[in-house]
């Protein structure tokens, strides 16, 4: 290596200390192994995909062991989107690292995590074929700036480059700040986002397949929400990926 090149690999690692901290954010562990960033390979390898049964539309995972069959919520009421499918359940190391993402601003974790999606889900035909565009769910201008980043769009960029299809980030926005949903009941969430979300351009989009993207699913509100909205501007089918779900 010549002198030009390990000065410029020492001014990287130097780089990198400024930017993303020496140990890991779970376990303290010292960040040593190649290509480690703010979470030991460690830790990242314990985020496993659940195996538990889980409903046939909206994805939510049962407990116990047996089939995938549908819930008794959408045998009564499908909601606007056909299926959704979570990675893992929102609890243990899968928390800690989403915690991490997208609280304490460490975007180079989006790309771990849509990898992990793509290996827990990858192969499940019925979610990904035919699928024409990908979406993210959009954050309020104000909570985005504020946040620095959308959690999701990155999540979405990531998926899309690995499944070859396109990525659409500014057809859906969301035009009306909201309270957060954490801190609402299930029939508050639905209320509190009736009217937050519009599609700004309908190009591209009517009759299409498409796979709405975020982080994390609790109630299923936003999903359905984004994809109620969709649907009236014209998309023929809305599928629906998240990391993990509460």
């Amino acid at each position: 290596m010549s002198l030009l090149a390990r000065r410029l690999s020492s001014l990287g690692k130097l780089g990198e200390l400024l930017l993303f901290p020496s140990s890991c954010q779970i376990c303290e562990a010292l960040l040593e192994k190649p290509g480690e960033k703010v979470v030991c390979r460690y830790c990242l390898e314990k985020l496993k995909s659940t195996d538990s049964p889980f409903c046939l539309c909206c994805g939510r995972f049962f407990d116990g062991t047996g089939e995938p069959h549908l819930c008794a919520d959408c045998l009564g009421n499908r909601p606007p989107f056909t299926r959704h499918r979570s990675g893992a359940r929102y609890e243990g190391i899968a928390k800690d690292i989403i915690l991490l993402y997208k609280y304490r601003g460490f975007e180079v974790l989006s790309g771990f995590l849509a990898d992990f999606l793509i290996r827990s889900l990858g192969r499940e035909d019925d979610l990904w074929c035919g699928v024409e565009a990908v979406i993210p769910v959009p954050l309020h201008p104000a909570k985005e700036k504020s946040r620095g980043f959308n959690q999701a769009r990155l999540l979405a960029k990531r998926l899309a480059q690995q499944k070859n299809i396109p990525l659409m980030k500014g057809h859906l926005v969301k035009v009306r700040p909201t309270a957060a949903q954490t801190s609402l009941e299930a029939r508050e969430r639905e209320t509190n986002l009736k009217g937050a979300f519009q599609v700004n351009t309908t190009a591209g989009l009517k009759g299409k397949i498409v796979l709405l993207v975020d982080d994390v699913y609790t109630t299923g509100s936003t999903i359905r929400e984004c994809s109620r909205v969709l649907k009236k501007a014209g998309v023929m089918e809305v599928r629906a990926v998240t990391v993990v779900q509460a």
